[in-house]
């Protein structure tokens, strides 16, 4: 079952896997927290930009199983009003939890960047990574979130991806992955360490990047 070691070493066997945007003006996107230690390997690989793309679950507030949206940075948000129809969320209650989410979501980022800028997406590709994708809940909503940002080319890019998940995600230009094994249960079952990423390792990463 297992196919990784660690992180680090999931991304330097994907790395390989995407030389054929190298020279491109791509910009590779980590998804916090455990898919930037993946990304870092594939941004220094192809000697490309690293950044992370920092997105929040809008959940429904009575029942927060049950996403209704999400938020990214600089004001993008993706509201599925169909959800949030059925399920009966209230404006206010929708606004709530839009406020909620975005100040969580600034707080991460101020974590995360250490005032640094984000990185422009606007005419590029964005190379999203993570460290495996399950449902792909996540993954789509990153993908949206990287097109209103202004990206014109969108890959996503993991070492591991369920079945169902590759055959649902719906947005990418392009899905590179090394797994898609028939039998997936979940992400960690593929890393032999799949210890816990924190935001202070993320943002060690993203300064490393910087000064190289």
């Amino acid at each position: 079952m297992v196919q990784f070691t660690d992180r680090v070493a999931a991304g330097r066997e994907l790395a390989p896997q995407l030389e054929y945007l190298r020279g491109q003006d791509i910009v590779v996107l980590g998804v916090p927290r455990g898919g930037v230690p993946v990304a870092y390997e594939v941004a220094e690989a192809l000697g490309a930009p690293l950044d992370v793309i920092v997105v929040h679950r809008l959940d429904v507030p009575f029942d927060r199983v049950f996403a209704m949206g999400a938020i990214g940075e600089e004001g993008t948000e993706i509201v599925d009003l169909e959800t949030v129809s059925r399920v009966g969320v209230t404006d206010d209650e929708l606004r709530s939890a839009e406020n909620t989410e975005r100040r969580n979501l600034e707080q991460r980022v101020a974590r995360l960047r250490h005032g640094v800028a984000r990185v422009p997406l606007t005419g590029r590709t964005a190379v999203i990574v993570d460290d495996g994708v399950a449902t792909g809940a996540t993954a789509q909503i990153a993908i949206e979130v990287a097109r209103r940002l202004g990206a014109t080319r969108v890959v996503l890019a993991v070492p591991v991806i369920s079945p169902r998940a590759l055959e649902e995600l719906l947005g990418a230009d392009d899905i590179v992955y090394l797994h898609a094994p028939a039998d997936f249960w979940s992400v960690g079952r593929h890393y032999t360490d799949f210890t816990a990423i924190t935001d202070e390792q993320v943002a060690e990463l993203l300064d490393q990047a910087g000064r190289r």
